[in-house]
């Protein structure tokens, strides 16, 4: 699974960079035999005038053989918005990988150790 961080009007560096592609590779660790690549998208949407919820963290999953899943979370900070987004992009995978792996007899992939 291939990770991508694009930043939109952040101070992305590269240290915070890692830092988003280690999180996502840690909360989407379970899934990493069904995608090919995740890109994060994070963004001020209101740039120098603020806002209760300003940050957006937008997520778009490719699986394999399937359409492309995408979500997007508004928060106040960026570390907010992430996992907000972390949240629904987890919650969206199960939804749409479980026919895959819900076999008679077979683990589920909700039931893999994290």
């Amino acid at each position: 699974m291939r990770i991508q961080v694009n930043t939109h009007d952040t101070a992305g560096d590269d240290g915070y960079t890692t830092r988003v592609e280690a999180q996502v590779a840690g909360e989407l660790d379970r899934f990493t035999e069904h995608l090919t690549r995740v890109e994060v998208h994070l963004a001020d949407v209101n740039g120098d005038k603020g806002g209760a919820a300003d940050k957006r963290c937008m997520i778009e999953a490719r699986p394999t053989h399937h359409k492309p899943i995408a979500v997007t979370h508004q928060a106040p900070t960026l570390p907010m918005a992430i996992d907000g987004a972390l949240d629904k992009i987890n919650r969206a995978l199960d939804r749409a990988l479980a026919p895959r792996t819900d076999h008679k007899g077979a683990a589920s992939i909700r039931d893999a150790d994290l």
